[in-house]
């Protein structure tokens, strides 16, 4: 596998487009496409808001933390679960796979995509008192703070964000 930093990294809010984005731009830029929450999923064998309530959010950090430094890929489109930015030790190695594209969307654009955090499989670090904005007011700047590039892809089809993100890493 080579490491030539060939593959891009998305990462952003829950509901920000990640996944779906993400297989559409690796049909756009004829990449790959790896999910990382599906491969945490592939390896527990069930799914992340199972591994989240038995194990709870440290240990399911730990877990996807273990999970993203062991990703290896090669051009690729690499969508990241909404809560890889806690793990630094995850970000560096990603980093060593391509840019960070950092999806950004407004927090009102966010409550509009997002109806039941609780099965989505995310991680409240403080408990399911946690409110969409506490989330997003914390995660917001841990993401800005790892982006190689940042697009803001409010108000935007799945397709328009997407053209948007190739126009912005493969000009």
């Amino acid at each position: 596998m080579s490491n030539t930093r060939n593959c891009i990294v998305l990462v952003g809010m829950p509901g920000a487009g990640k996944s779906t984005l993400g297989v559409v731009l690796a049909k756009i830029l004829n990449k790959d496409f790896v999910d990382a929450d599906l491969v945490i999923q592939k390896r527990c064998g069930e799914t992340l808001q199972r591994v989240i309530d038995r194990d709870g959010p440290e240990a399911f950090l730990e877990l996807e933390n273990a999970v993203l430094c062991d990703l290896q890929a090669d051009n690729a489109i690499i969508a990241t679960g909404g809560s890889a930015v806690y793990s630094p030790q995850a970000i560096e190695h990603l980093r060593t796979l391509g840019p960070i594209v950092y999806l950004e969307i407004s927090y009102e654009s966010l409550m509009d995509r997002l109806v039941d955090l609780q099965e989505r499989g995310v991680v409240m670090r403080n408990g399911v008192s946690m409110s969409l904005r506490d989330l997003y007011e914390e995660r917001q700047p841990l993401y800005e703070a790892c982006a190689d590039l940042v697009v803001n892809v409010d108000d935007l089809s799945i397709t328009a964000a997407a053209r948007k993100v190739a126009a912005v890493v493969a000009p």
